[in-house]
């Protein structure tokens, strides 16, 4: 009977993790892109319990090798994010060009959650030349007016509806558009930052929509490809960060990384894991920072907690123009790859009601928030 119940829940862990190769963006289907480390460890459970059970019969070694098929496919898909792989970003050398530094604090502080303090005091320990706070309302806006003198270079966009975004930047923001590139109501930050030395950051700050229960992963997957597209045509320098609901080893991330070019910091160090700061048993990296090649690594850690659902993020990078020379190179989108985020992005803005011929016209006349 033992056995039985072993096989069948391992079955059930099986199914699961075969779900998400289902070129599908419906929430049941995407959400599975998350707990992959959970599954991973019930697999491996399942697994020692299967062999501790000692399989006689065809049928229970079959059950034992899809299992651990499906626990190598697990871990397939975690590897990256472990000091196992080789540096994705490499380390800057300590004693660097301060004024080439860009350190940047992300935090996605719960709409609901009124523990300014706890921000604060993230805010005092890690001394960021720019902070993204996400899920702002105008309660968060007002409150964090004090600030200014910190921060004078700051554009608030507050909402009532859990994508409000503010941002603020003790480094001169020369430019910033605030957009909705796919979502109505899910706003999204492009500023032009000037480092110490004179050097131009383009930002891309981004919060879009997660895979829930009624809500598709096809809008989520259009905003963060735009992103992609657009941002390996600029030229400056790229950071795009943000909580974008979505994980570090998603189909739809790795495909953002292709199409960008843009790299990962965590990768070869750790998860990082952001999200859920109140469960230790069900976390996943949502929140993420990815650059240009030309940046290299000086500081990388998660926040204090703040009473949120998420641990803040906190990242500086040193902007070095030879550091490509050094860096690993992603491999580069394809014709398939292109085609894939084509059709996500089409899908995506469909999705939304917008017609995709009217997509870049959108983006043209975007709303440039003056500085305040």
């Amino acid at each position: 009977m033992l056995s039985a119940v072993v096989a069948a829940f391992s079955l059930f862990l099986v199914g699961l993790t075969a779900l998400p190769l289902l070129p599908s963006g419906l929430w049941w289907v995407r959400i599975w892109d998350f707990p992959r480390q959970q599954l991973a460890l019930l697999l491996a459970l399942c697994a020692a319990a299967q062999i501790a059970l000692w399989p006689e019969s065809l049928a229970a070694k079959a059950v034992l090798g899809v299992t651990l098929l499906a626990l190598c496919w697990q871990m397939w898909w975690i590897f990256p994010y472990t000091p196992l792989r080789r540096l994705q970003v490499q380390s800057a050398v300590r004693g660097g060009d301060p004024d080439q530094r860009i350190r940047l604090l992300i935090a996605n502080v719960l709409q609901h959650n009124r523990n300014i303090h706890g921000l604060y005091r993230n805010i005092s320990v890690f001394n960021p030349d720019v902070v993204l706070i996400l899920e702002a309302d105008d309660w968060w806006s007002r409150h964090l007016a004090a600030m200014a003198h910190r921060y004078p270079q700051k554009v608030l966009r507050p909402q009532e509806n859990t994508y409000g975004m503010l941002l603020f930047s003790r480094l001169e923001v020369v430019n910033v558009t605030v957009r909705e590139l796919v979502t109505e109501g899910v706003p999204s930050i492009k500023a032009l930052i000037r480092l110490r030395s004179g050097q131009l950051v383009e930002l891309y700050c981004l919060h879009p929509e997660p895979p829930v229960v009624g809500a598709h992963a096809y809008e989520r997957d259009a905003e963060i490809l735009l992103v992609a597209r657009e941002s390996v045509r600029s030229p400056y320098p790229v950071i795009v960060c943000g909580d974008m609901n979505d994980v570090a080893w998603s189909r739809t991330t790795r495909l953002f990384q292709r199409v960008s070019g843009l790299l990962d910091p965590r990768i070869g160090r750790g998860l990082y894991s952001t999200f859920d700061a109140r469960r230790w048993y069900a976390r996943w990296p949502l929140d993420h920072v990815f650059h240009d090649r030309r940046f290299l690594l000086n500081h990388l850690q998660l926040g204090r907690k703040l009473g949120s659902d998420h641990f803040p993020i906190i990242v500086e990078l040193a902007y070095h123009p030879d550091a490509a020379e050094r860096q690993e190179t992603p491999r580069s989108a394809d014709s398939a790859d292109h085609r894939e985020a084509d059709e996500k992005i089409e899908t995506g803005q469909e999705e939304a009601g917008r017609v995709p011929e009217k997509a870049p016209a959108r983006a043209e006349m975007a709303v440039t928030t003056p500085l305040k």
